[in-house]
């Protein structure tokens, strides 16, 4: 593929020009990625608009492969990790020109489970979608869910768990959500390999999400429902 080295981003129109970062971001180049969110920023775009129109809609393709099989997790993961590179030159902006919020979500591994590179796909493709992201890490107790929602005035808490001993942790986390008189004020999705749609209801989660892509997806839906409820209200 010679002729790809010749390819010399700042002479490409806008609209090859997200084409390309669309390939960049499937590619996982970070460095191009980098490089064309800047020229675009040069050229006068809104922060918001190289977001949405193409570190989004670049994510938005891999989503879709990963989710029908094409993509795998480890160029998941690379495309995410190029998508970084892109929102780190544009966080800062965005925060200055106070952009739409998609929504903010925490997002952690339950007390006792250590596994988490589901979450970290699950954070990186919510990322790529938009919203703001709040990563515990792994081994959370209640308290840590329950502060961040407060500091962060997060809309989504998300929980994971690998280990079917872990998984009833989360209904812990419901309960004293419940308890408190805080459960309705935040969307709940909960995933990870050993749970299912019934595990889910049975706890009181809003939704069960198979995979990252799906997560996406769900939480996309809960946060318009949301909006218009407001909206209507």
């Amino acid at each position: 593929m010679s002729d790809e080295d010749d390819i010399v981003l700042s002479e490409l129109d806008d609209e090859e020009l997200v084409a390309q970062m669309f390939d960049d971001l499937y590619d996982g180049l970070k460095d191009e990625i980098m490089e064309a969110t800047e020229i675009l920023l040069e050229r006068g775009w809104q922060p918001y608009e190289v977001l949405t129109k193409a570190l989004v809609g670049g994510m938005t393709i891999v989503g879709n492969d990963f989710r029908d099989g094409i993509l795998f997790v480890p160029e998941v993961l690379l495309a995410a990790n190029a998508m970084k590179g892109g929102m780190s030159i544009l966080k800062p902006l965005l925060a200055e020109t106070g952009a739409p919020r998609m929504g903010k979500m925490v997002i952690g591994t339950v007390k006792g489970d250590i596994h988490d590179i589901g979450k970290n796909l699950v954070a990186m493709m919510m990322e790529g979608a938009g919203f703001e992201i709040v990563d515990l890490g792994i081994n959370n107790p209640v308290e840590n869910y329950l502060e961040a929602l407060e500091r962060e005035q997060a809309d989504i808490l998300g929980m994971s768990a690998l280990l079917t001993t872990t998984m009833p942790y989360m209904k812990v986390v419901i309960d004293t959500m419940k308890e408190k008189g805080i459960r309705d004020d935040y969307i709940v999705l909960v995933g990870g390999a050993p749970l299912n749609e019934e595990f889910g209801r049975a706890i009181g989660a809003d939704a069960y999400c198979r995979d990252a892509a799906v997560a996406v997806e769900t939480a996309k839906d809960f946060v318009a429902r949301r909006h218009n409820q407001m909206a209507a209200g």
